[in-house]
């Protein structure tokens, strides 16, 4: 099950790169996260790749494939992914383990700088990760970032719409549970 609607539109490895690159000298992470960055393996790779080469923030990739599912793959490139959330978000899974939105998922530290990094959320969850980057771009829209609890869309949404505000989100509706 996805939080992210499916066919919002098509981009190039270029466009998300020149996106992007104002933020990469000041970035110390990068998270690559849904839909299904495996599901374009080709271009995920030739992503990443690029990055690596403009910035040293650490590489964060988020997928819904089992670890035997891509652990061949990336085989062949090893370096490219500093850290990785396998497994599917399984909504009936508790959410009990830190960096996942079901405890189901697994962290996978793949380089030196990912265990660094990472090793850190080989914990459960507390309320340091009960946060959200929010971001507001120029036509007004906000954008959140992190991992929510459950419940915490359909939250924020009826907080806002009891202030008069109207709410419309990304996040995939054949699930309107989460």
């Amino acid at each position: 099950m996805d939080t992210w609607a499916h066919g919002r539109g098509t981009t190039t490895v270029e466009e998300v790169v020149e996106a992007v690159s104002p933020w990469l000298s000041t970035a110390d992470g990068i998270t690559i996260s849904g839909g299904e960055p495996f599901d374009q393996r080709e271009a995920l790779f030739d992503l990443l790749a690029r990055l690596r080469t403009r910035t040293k923030a650490d590489i964060l990739v988020f997928t819904g494939y089992r670890w035997t599912a891509i652990s061949e793959a990336l085989a062949t490139s090893p370096s490219l992914i500093d850290a990785i959330v396998s497994g599917p978000f399984d909504i009936d899974e508790k959410q009990t383990l830190a960096l996942r939105g079901s405890d189901n998922q697994e962290l996978h530290l793949m380089t030196p700088l990912g265990r660094a990094r990472f090793a850190s959320f080989e914990r459960p969850i507390d309320e340091r990760d009960r946060t959200f980057d929010v971001m507001f771009d120029d036509n007004g829209d906000v954008w959140l970032a992190g991992i929510p609890a459950r419940g915490d869309f359909r939250r924020l949404r009826n907080m806002l719409e009891s202030g008069g505000s109207t709410l419309r989100i990304s996040e995939d509706t054949r699930f309107p549970s989460i």
